[in-house]
């Protein structure tokens, strides 16, 4: 497809193993910054967990210009029934804001939702975990032809930079908090020599190797739900972690007694953001409260980090230990974007699908609390 000035593309991601420049540098220069939709997250978790579907839908300059807009797309049900065409956001990349250039015009916008729409066979588009007051919201919700509707929002922990995020750090560190955490420290220290520290660069990727090690040693790797409990799972982590330490945009902080990690936090950066990705901790050492030892740590040290303009926890939201930590908040909701009456008449199914998917799982948590 063609328009006045740009073109469009599909891509498969598993594939982009060549020339990768012009997605590259949309990654690094969009509006609103999404790790999970660069190349070193989306090609090696499409390669090892994703469907084999999804496609990368982009709109970029005619004659091989660069490119304007991009996001993976995959045909995928909105709740339990209803398909729609979704960006595929999922909960290893909890973010779903496309990537979108800085001056990409509304046409390159609506040409990237029709795009998308095609690609999943349905008038209507689906952005989960898509932040309602971000500038990728914002772009998507002025296209004419295009009527969204922002279903479920939510808040989950973040942080601002600079002056505010200071003083979202003060307001976490109440003097009953403060205290405890001295105290716990005193204890802790009896045991040996305690360190917090952060990796960067490539020695951050054999760094990875032993937080694989903590987190599987914990309840997820009891639950089968840790990163090596599934051999596809251990292949693209260890993958995108390499990339990413390549690039120079991880980084993992961790909480050290003597030589032995205690608790490990994996930050990526992206753009003017952190994200905090994964976290695990010793779970012999629980009463000493390393998670949020080291979760307060990152806080401190994003907020020294120059040119940040904030974090992102991609937790749960009201998440028992990062909220009361991290006291920005991001709102996001699933963004249901029709064209036509035909579209809008499958949104009113799929908001309707959503509501009974969250009911479904709602009542299989209070059914497992009983058993």
């Amino acid at each position: 497809m063609t328009g006045a000035g740009f073109e469009t593309l599909v891509v498969d991601p598993k594939d982009c193993v060549g020339d990768q420049s012009d997605w590259r540098r949309l990654a690094a220069t969009a509006l609103e910054s999404n790790p999970f939709f660069g190349p070193d997250f989306l090609s090696p978790f499409l390669t090892h967990v994703g469907p084999s579907s999804v496609r990368l839908c982009v709109v970029r300059e005619t004659a091989g210009g660069p490119w304007l807009i991009a996001a993976p797309v995959g045909r995928r049900r909105a709740g339990l029934v209803v398909p729609t065409a979704t960006v595929w956001a999922s909960e290893y990349g909890p973010l779903g804001a496309p990537l979108v250039a800085p001056g990409a015009p509304p046409q390159a916008v609506a040409a990237f939702l029709d795009l998308a729409a095609g690609a999943g066979g349905t008038p209507l588009v689906t952005i989960p975990y898509l932040p309602t007051e971000g500038a990728a919201a914002r772009a998507l919700a002025t296209v004419a032809d295009w009527h969204p509707v922002f279903d479920d929002p939510q808040e989950r922990a973040a942080h601002d930079a600079g002056e505010q995020g200071q003083r979202q750090l003060l307001e976490a560190m109440t003097a009953k908090r403060r205290k405890e955490l001295s105290r716990l420290s005193r204890r802790l220290a009896d045991r040996g020599a305690t360190r917090l520290v952060s990796h960067r660069g490539e020695a951050a990727a054999d760094v990875f190797e032993r937080f694989l090690v903590l987190e599987h040693a914990g309840w997820k790797g009891a639950h089968a739900t840790s990163l090596l409990s599934d051999p596809a799972t251990a292949a693209f982590a260890r993958q995108m972690i390499a990339a990413r330490a390549q690039a120079g945009s991880l980084r993992i902080d961790a909480l050290m007694l003597d030589d032995r990690p205690l608790a490990m936090l994996v930050m990526l950066l992206e753009g003017a953001r952190a994200f905090s990705w994964k976290i695990a901790y010793d779970e012999a050492f629980a009463r000493f409260s390393p998670g949020q030892r080291v979760a307060l740590f990152a806080l401190e040290t994003n907020l020294r980090e120059p040119g940040l303009a904030g974090g992102d926890s991609l937790a749960v939201p009201g998440h028992p230990m990062i909220s009361p930590l991290w006291r920005g908040r991001m709102v996001y909701a699933t963004g249901l974007f029709a064209r036509s009456p035909a579209g809008r008449l499958i949104r009113l199914a799929a908001r309707l699908d959503l509501h009974a998917e969250r009911q479904a799982r709602r009542l299989a948590r209070r059914l497992l609390r009983r058993g």
